[in-house]
C-alpha cells in the first residue's frame, strides 16, 4: 500500500504537526510502509492553499519531518508535475504564443481558445523544487496525470539534466467519460493531443464508445511509455475500475479482469477532497462520524450518525480511511 498523506485540514488539539506524526504513527503501526508526501489542495469553498499556523507549509517540510522523526521507516515518494504545476501555468497572450520556446510548446495547452503554459523560467522553479525533495529523502517521483506521452518522457529527460536519478513513474488518468475528462483537464490545464481532443468530442453523446475508447487509448500511451523504459504504471482509477481493467488486460498484464468489474454504484458517488465517497463508506463531519446512506445530485450525504439520519452539505464532510 502507498499512503498519501497531505499536509491540508490536519490538525490534533490545534497542534498540525501532532496531527501529522501520529497520522504516521498510526500508519506504520497498521504495517504502512510508504507514503505519498503531498502538500494537498485549498479546503473545499477555498481558491488558494494557505499554511496553518505553525505547519507544514509545503510537501518538502513533509518529506524532512518524515525522514527526521521516522528516518527509513517509510518509502516516500514525492508528487512530479511534466507539464508543471497547475499553479504555475499562465495564460498567454497573443504575441506570447507567438515567442514561446520549443520547450513551451512541448507543454503548453489550448482550452477554449485561450492557451497556457508554464513558461521557461517557471518551469526550471519547479524542476529544482522537485530535486529538494528528492535530496531530502523523496525515493521516487508518481507524475500528475498526463495526455500525451512525449510531455513525459521529456519530463524525464529534464530530471534526469537535473540530477534527479530516482525511478520516475507516470500517473495516468483512465477516460471513463467526456463530461469527466473535459472538466479535469481544463480544470488542471493539462496538455489533450488535438488528436484525443477530436476523437473525444466525436464520442461525446456515446458513454459506452467513451469506455472502450479509455481502454484502448490507455493501453496505447502505456505500451509508448513500456518502449520508453518506464517499469511501474500508477492509474488514477476515482474508484472506477471498468476501463483500468480493460487496459490491463490489453497489455497481458491481467486476463478477464475486466469481465469482474461493477460499476453499479458509480452514479452514487461524490468527490470528497481528492477522494471519492460511496453508499457504505464512513465520513466525518462537525455534526459526528457516521456512515453514508445516499448521496444526492447536488453532492449532499444522509449519513447514519450514532442511530440518526443527517444530511450533510456537500463539503462539509470528509471521507475516513
Amino acid at each position: 500500500s502507498n499512503m498519501h498523506l497531505t499536509c491540508t485540514n490536519m490538525e490534533k488539539d490545534g497542534d498540525p504537526i501532532k496531527a501529522v506524526h501520529e497520522a504516521l504513527q498510526q500508519a506504520y503501526d497498521g504495517g504502512i510502509r510508504n507514503i505519498v508526501a503531498l502538500r494537498g489542495d485549498p479546503p473545499e469553498g477555498e481558491k488558494e492553499w494557505t499554511a496553518a499556523d505553525g505547519g507544514f507549509t509545503c510537501a518538502l517540510d513533509l518529506v524532512k519531518y518524515i525522514r527526521k522523526n521516522f528516518g527509513d521507516k517509510f518509502g516516500i515518494s514525492v508528487a512530479g508535475y511534466p507539464e508543471g504545476h497547475p499553479n504555475r501555468i499562465s495564460e498567454l497572450t497573443a504575441e506570447e504564443v507567438e515567442n514561446m520556446s520549443d520547450a513551451e510548446k512541448g507543454r503548453c495547452c489550448t482550452h477554449d481558445g485561450v492557451t497556457y503554459v508554464c513558461k521557461d523560467e517557471d518551469y526550471k522553479k519547479e524542476m529544482d523544487y522537485l530535486k529538494e525533495k528528492i535530496d531530502a529523502g523523496g525515493d521516487f517521483i508518481i507524475t500528475q496525470m498526463f495526455f500525451d506521452a512525449e510531455v513525459f518522457k521529456t519530463f524525464v529527460k529534464d530530471c534526469r539534466a537535473w540530477g534527479i536519478n530516482c525511478p520516475v513513474v507516470p500517473g495516468l488518468m483512465c477516460i471513463n467519460a467526456y463530461p469527466g475528462f473535459k472538466k479535469m483537464t481544463k480544470f488542471c490545464k493539462t496538455r489533450v493531443p488535438k488528436a484525443l481532443e477530436q476523437k473525444m468530442d466525436s464520442m461525446k453523446d456515446d458513454p459506452d464508445a467513451v469506455k472502450k475508447f479509455g481502454v484502448e487509448f490507455g493501453a496505447d500511451i502505456c505500451r509508448s511509455l513500456l518502449d520508453f523504459g518506464v517499469k511501474i504504471l500508477h492509474f488514477y482509477t476515482l474508484n472506477l475500475e471498468k476501463v483500468v481493467y480493460g487496459i490491463t488486460d490489453e497489455l497481458g498484464i491481467t486476463s478477464g479482469l475486466v469481465e469482474t468489474s461493477n460499476e453499479s454504484d458509480a452514479k452514487d458517488m461524490v468527490a470528497v477532497g481528492s477522494a471519492w465517497a460511496r453508499v457504505g463508506d464512513t465520513v466525518k463531519s462537525s455534526a459526528g462520524q457516521g456512515v453514508v446512506k445516499e448521496i444526492k445530485a447536488d453532492g449532499s450525504a444522509v449519513v447514519d450518525i450514532d442511530g440518526k439520519d443527517v444530511e450533510l452539505a456537500k463539503g462539509s464532510y470528509r471521507k475516513v480511511f
